[in-house]
């Protein structure tokens, strides 16, 4: 009882695939490793320094990397792409991450792919509820909000969970919200699953948000 597994590696192979795709020899695959998560912190952090001010939604839904011997090819999906386009092109974000991987050999190939329904995806909504409670928002209006625009993206369920010194209490406490049906243990139901630290001024909240897309 109790024992706790992330549902997207329970579903691999079934429902979900991997989000870097390439081989190594074992005692290369530390390096290519964090290689991928250099270029995931690298295209983060450059959209948080191009984002405007008032725009807490950074709107990466996921990054997928694919690497073969001469290439790396990275593909962006994002619900708001305009965030990225509007001050500077791919190519300056694609000289920042040649520059941090110091790759000669291989060439680096970026696209950006528009998610039709932004706010179907946890990450996307992770950050919108982080904004929120950012702003001092009550988290069950920052919650209820976020289940409305999920019904309107089309998804069939939804759960959230946030997690910490909410509302600047004293004594941590956990509080959840679930619409629809979720079912956790059903591997072939499509599950998207994140897990988000959130700081503000209390401390670090955690939030972490199933959604059900199909069957």
């Amino acid at each position: 009882m109790g024992q706790k597994i992330n549902p997207l590696g329970f579903r691999l192979g079934a429902t979900q695939g991997h989000h870097s795709l390439w081989f190594a020899q074992r005692k290369n695959y530390s390096e290519d490793l964090q290689e991928d998560q250099k270029i995931r912190n690298c295209i983060k952090n450059y959209i948080q320094k191009n984002t405007k001010i008032f725009s807490s939604v950074e709107g990466i839904a996921c990054i997928e990397i694919q690497k073969r011997i001469d290439l790396i090819q990275v593909i962006i999906y994002m619900g708001f792409p305009k965030l990225l386009i509007e001050h500077q092109k791919i190519e300056e974000l694609q000289m920042n991450i040649q520059k941090e991987l110091n790759s000669v050999n291989r060439k680096l190939n970026m696209a950006i792919t528009r998610m039709a329904n932004p706010y179907g995806h946890p990450n996307i909504l992770a950050e919108f509820i982080a904004g929120q409670l950012k702003n001092r928002v009550s988290f069950r209006k920052a919650m209820k909000k976020a289940i409305e625009l999920t019904e309107q993206a089309g998804t069939k369920g939804i759960q959230i969970q946030i997690a910490g010194r909410i509302d600047g209490k004293e004594i941590a406490r956990v509080e959840w919200i679930r619409e629809g049906r979720v079912p956790l243990q059903t591997i072939r139901a499509k599950i998207d699953y994140c897990s988000y630290t959130v700081r503000t001024i209390y401390g670090a909240l955690g939030i972490k948000i199933w959604i059900f897309v199909d069957e």
